[in-house]
């Protein structure tokens, strides 16, 4: 461990939140002379304390002990770049519409891959100004459908779903083409074209994923 790079970290982030040493200090229930000698470099936090400290700092351990913080590229709002991700331990669904590092639960989450699941099937109505979209989808606590996303050009609605609960989300329609996006616990994340209202029969006809 770089215990200089980590010592300037800690620096920029503890002016970041707008905190002393004395404040970082009491925190940690140490004395001020030990946070001054990590900011130098002549020495690093004992492994009992990252935990504490990270939630004082507001970053993720792992940045902390690579003693770096490497930012994304500017996120320009598209919203079609849009990627899911789902915690393997306690469920959390994470949104983000460019690169990021997602943690939940401790973990490096991935972005999931859509893709097309034989056997599942859904079926699309027009209810007033909504898409009725139902599925032919088991919905039990081993095998169910956790989210069901609707991406437009400027929004992201998000249905969660839970096991022994109706298969079947409403959306409003929007003009032009969105996608809908859908997530099985057993199966992953898929993903469809859904255009306006006015080429529903279209789409009803070519929504069947082999």
């Amino acid at each position: 461990m770089d215990c200089a790079k980590v010592g300037k970290l800690i620096l920029q982030l503890r002016k970041e939140k707008g905190l002393t040493q004395k404040n970082v200090a009491e925190a940690l229930n140490i004395s001020n002379k030990t946070i001054s000698k990590w900011e130098c470099g002549m020495g690093c936090p004992d492994a009992s304390l990252w935990s504490e400290l990270s939630g004082i700092l507001g970053v993720d351990i792992q940045k902390m002990l690579e003693g770096e913080l490497n930012p994304n590229s500017p996120d320009h709002g598209n919203i079609r770049r849009v990627k899911f991700y789902v915690c393997p331990l306690c469920g959390n669904i994470l949104v983000s519409t460019s690169p990021a590092s997602i943690f939940c639960c401790g973990r490096k989450l991935t972005a999931l891959i859509p893709k097309k699941i034989k056997g599942h099937s859904l079926d699309i109505q027009v209810m007033d100004i909504d898409y009725y979209i139902s599925f032919n989808h088991e919905m039990n606590k081993s095998h169910f459908i956790s989210f069901v996303a609707y991406v437009a050009d400027d929004k992201v609605l998000l249905n969660r779903l839970y096991p022994e609960q109706i298969s079947a989300v409403r959306f409003p329609m929007m003009h032009g083409t969105g996608k809908l996006y859908a997530y099985c616990n057993h199966h992953g994340l898929w993903e469809q074209s859904i255009l306006d209202k006015y080429c529903m029969k279209f789409v009803e006809n070519m929504f069947k994923l082999t």
